[in-house]
């Protein structure tokens, strides 16, 4: 078989616990190395972090032995709920060793990778509530067949050639992407993504990666995933497995161990991370008339349409709120000290009045 039959085919086979742009939990990636084509949702800050050590045989001549560094994915959604906007980062440091008639070996440190990238989803499978189903139990019960129906979305990025130089690539190469989703059930799914990265240089590489994962209970969850990386000289295969626990609706921790063939080395990768979120979104407030229909145009909508312009959205990021007294203008401690003196006056005008009176 070869490769296009191969790609041709998972395409279709790996296309499978649907989550909307926004959920109250957070919604990370790790410990896989797949992506979700779904967006943390607008208003959400998350941080993705994993600290790793890989370690695999030593070639004949020249081969990156040992690394040991941490991983970090910045996610947010600014404009729209089905863009993501994100920065990955990756810092270690490297034993690299040479082989031939003796062995030796040196280190060095630095980036071996900062991409930034944003993903868009195109299709968002919905499914049938069958626990309203009251009329048939067969129907109630049977298999839903659009979860074989995946959602999608299109990923676009850029690497930075700010790396250290046993990573670089000689220029700024794009990364291009398919992320799939399915949901088996409520429990279990399957994510597929298909790159084509590094394009346009001798490192250019196509890879897919498939990631199934299954919740046991509302805490702890368990994931296998494939990946496999086609290059120009050699072909990569990595076979990993982790646990995750949610320790808190916005935060995650997770641990993955993986298995490595790179060609003629062969080795291992182990990995501990936490995921966080700064969650800062509100839901839109939609305003129904008697019959339960959204009205067209009411204060809300108009408040919603100006909350989601995208200059409105860059400047409130600025835009600082007004606390107490200190941030009043001139103008309005003005107006407050002329009524707090006009009072002042009349309360005087008054007594004055009544003395006179007496």
């Amino acid at each position: 078989m070869n490769r296009l039959h191969l790609f041709i085919m998972l395409f279709f086979i790996g296309s499978v616990v649907v989550f909307a742009q926004y959920t109250d939990i957070i919604n990370s990636n790790k410990p896989g190395f797949s992506e979700s084509p779904y967006s943390v949702g607008r208003g959400v800050y998350q941080f993705e972090s994993n600290i790793f050590l890989r370690n695999t045989s030593i070639t004949n001549t020249f081969s990156k032995h040992q690394s040991l560094g941490v991983d970090i994915l910045f996610r947010t959604s600014f404009f729209l709920d089905k863009l993501e906007l994100n920065a990955q980062l990756t810092y270690q440091k490297d034993k690299i060793a040479f082989k031939n008639i003796f062995t030796s070996h040196y280190f060095t440190s630095g980036l071996s990778r900062m991409t930034i990238g944003a993903k868009y989803l195109v299709y968002q499978q919905t499914y049938k509530d069958k626990s309203k189903e009251i009329r048939s139990w067969k129907r109630k019960n049977a298999f839903d067949i659009t979860r074989l129906i995946p959602s999608v979305a299109v990923y676009l990025g850029m690497n930075t050639d700010f790396v250290n130089d046993i990573h670089k690539t000689g220029s700024i190469t794009p990364k291009v992407g398919i992320l799939l989703q399915n949901n088996l059930s409520r429990n279990f799914n399957v994510i597929t993504n298909i790159y084509y990265d590094n394009i346009g240089t001798d490192f250019a590489q196509y890879s897919y990666i498939i990631t199934l994962t299954q919740s046991f209970s509302n805490r702890w969850s368990a994931f296998f995933e494939n990946q496999m990386v086609f290059q120009k000289y050699q072909n990569n295969i990595n076979l990993g497995a982790g646990l995750a626990y949610l320790y808190s609706p916005n935060l995650q921790f997770n641990t993955s161990v993986r298995f490595l063939f790179e060609g003629e080395t062969q080795g291992y990768y182990a990995g501990l991370g936490v995921s966080y979120r700064i969650d800062k979104h509100q839901d839109p407030f939609t305003e129904l008339d008697n019959n339960g229909k959204a009205l067209k145009e009411t204060p809300i909508s108009k408040n919603n349409k100006k909350q989601s312009n995208f200059f409105n959205r860059f400047l409130n990021i600025f835009k600082k709120k007004a606390k107490g007294g200190r941030t009043r203008s001139k103008k309005s401690r003005k107006t407050k000290s002329k009524k707090k003196r006009s009072g002042i006056l009349g309360l005087f005008g008054k007594k004055k009045k009544e003395v006179k009176k007496d």
